[in-house]
């Protein structure tokens, strides 16, 4: 393919521009999705690859926006855009490519690392990319949900159509953005409700500065504020993130320094989450539960990192936290919280967050767990109060809730156990649970249920303290608490 320099191609797209100002990139991209792609927004994302040396124009004088892209034009942008070269094992062969070809090389790296396909050996150099493909490479390419790059495509997307090279530049250079940086800095702050932040960065954060024991190190505030979890990049979004707290205290300002610098103030918000009511779901357990239709959603449907699991439940809010006419309270993580639960005439019990409970099953409704060897007494009023959310009914009577029987165990690795219950407990109510194996000579090993690994009846434990079992020996199996009924369940290692 004859090609002009990056240098030449980058003028002759400038040119092509004049002197009309321009709006800056990431305001275009910025739009709603509604508005269709115009010419100039073409224009400047062109302008940008050519700057970056990612796109060049062919010999005729003109970059081809309007021509379809092939598969061998788009694997060389994408890798040079994403920087994906040397990133994967680059010794494919294809059945219909030169290895002496321009685009041999990239081809070779975008398959390797997945991005690209080529059944039974064959990339179809020519080939054009539908919409769709497009997406899905991206979306590979920069690691980001395929959620989020389908609604910057949205602005040229159609089911059957096939992208031009015009098209495939705006959507890269809006992804190009959304790489992630280590020297990504803070440019706005604000108070969504009493325990969630809305923060913005210049650029994503990289996954190291996103994992919580760096996060806190980073993230500082003043007067006991504390960050309880890591910050989740909206789906969506280029670089806005939703960051748990400690309950804020009402008009307090608050300073927030990021990596040791102050990157901004915001007053704390008063403003507590509407959950509809409280009500028991086990012995020792109860939930608060929110709906979507009020206006209340948990952050797990509307964050770029679940946004693959939640299937339709997942959805997009704007910057201004709206979808569908309807703006929107997000309840951020779950990690730490705690509510008050007091009895008729009695004293208060503090009650904690039950770990993945907060959105399961289709569900907004967090979980909380009364003290271990605490339950509720059958027949008395319960209600549930607390400082950073509201309840239309936080009241419920307490009921007698039997234990599920534990009817089954079976080893499916050397330090992890299938554990069987008579019936579904629903939703999460695994965890925070342990079983004790004891083995003939009366020795204990403790395993813990392992987060999300419930299917129906059965949820995995793992043995803690790098316990292993042993082959040839035989347990038995009983709950560690009263949380499930006590059998003569046993475990042979075979």
């Amino acid at each position: 393919m004859k090609i002009y320099s990056n240098k030449l191609a980058a003028m002759m797209v400038a040119a092509a521009l004049g002197t009309t100002a321009s709006l800056p990139f990431h305001v275009l991209q910025a739009q709603a999705a509604e508005v269709p792609l115009a010419a100039q927004d073409i224009e400047q994302a062109t302008q940008e690859l050519s700057q970056l040396r990612v796109m060049q124009g062919y010999q005729d004088g003109t970059m081809g926006i309007t021509s379809p892209i092939t598969r061998a034009e788009l694997a060389k942008m994408l890798d040079l855009a994403f920087g994906l070269e040397g990133k994967g094992d680059a010794k494919t062969s294809f059945t219909d490519v030169n290895p002496n070809a321009w685009y041999e090389r990239y081809a070779a790296e975008l398959v390797a690392q997945d991005v690209m396909q080529a059944p039974e050996g064959r990339f179809d150099p020519r080939g054009m990319v539908t919409h769709a493909e497009l997406v899905q490479m991206v979306s590979k390419a920069l690691k980001r949900d395929a959620k989020s790059v389908d609604v910057w495509a949205k602005r040229f997307y159609s089911e059957e159509g096939y992208t031009t090279r015009g098209q495939a530049a705006y959507l890269i250079s809006v992804a190009h953005e959304a790489i992630p940086s280590e020297k990504a800095k803070i440019t706005s702050i604000r108070a969504l409700n009493a325990i969630t932040l809305i923060v913005t960065f210049d650029a994503p954060l990289t996954a190291e500065n996103e994992a919580f024991a760096k996060a806190k190190e980073d993230f500082k505030f003043n007067d006991g504020l504390v960050l309880t979890n890591m910050p989740r990049l909206k789906t969506g979004s280029i670089s806005t993130y939703i960051v748990p707290t400690s309950v804020q205290k009402p008009g307090t300002s608050y300073t927030l320094t990021y990596k040791g610098k102050t990157a901004g103030t915001f007053a704390g918000n008063s403003a507590k989450l509407d959950m509809t009511e409280a009500r028991q779901v086990a012995q020792d357990t109860f939930e608060l539960e929110a709906l979507k239709e009020n206006g209340v959603v948990d952050y797990g449907y509307v964050i770029s990192a679940y946004s693959g699991g939640r299937g339709a439940n997942a959805f997009v809010l704007d910057e201004n936290n709206s979808a569908d006419g309807i703006v929107y309270q997000i309840i951020s993580s779950g990690q730490g919280r705690e509510v008050t639960i007091t009895p008729a005439g009695g004293q208060p019990i503090v009650a904690k967050y039950v770990p993945f409970t907060q959105s399961t099953d289709g569900k907004q409704e967090p979980k909380f767990r009364l003290p271990e060897g605490q339950t509720p007494t059958p027949g008395v009023t319960y209600t549930v109060t607390s400082d950073w959310a509201q309840m239309a009914n936080p009241t419920f009577v307490a009921g007698a809730f039997a234990p599920l029987e534990i009817i089954g165990a079976e080893a499916i690795s050397d330090s992890s156990i299938a554990i069987t219950l008579s019936e579904d407990p629903g939703d999460e109510l695994f965890s925070g649970r342990s079983v004790e194996l004891t083995d003939a000579d009366g020795n204990n090993q403790i395993a813990t249920y392992k987060y999300s690994s419930r299917k129906g009846a059965v949820g995995v434990f793992d043995l803690t303290q790098e316990s292993k079992l042993k082959s040839g020996t035989t347990y038995t199996i009983k709950p560690v608490g009263e949380w499930a009924g006590e059998t003569d369940a046993a475990l042979t290692v075979n």
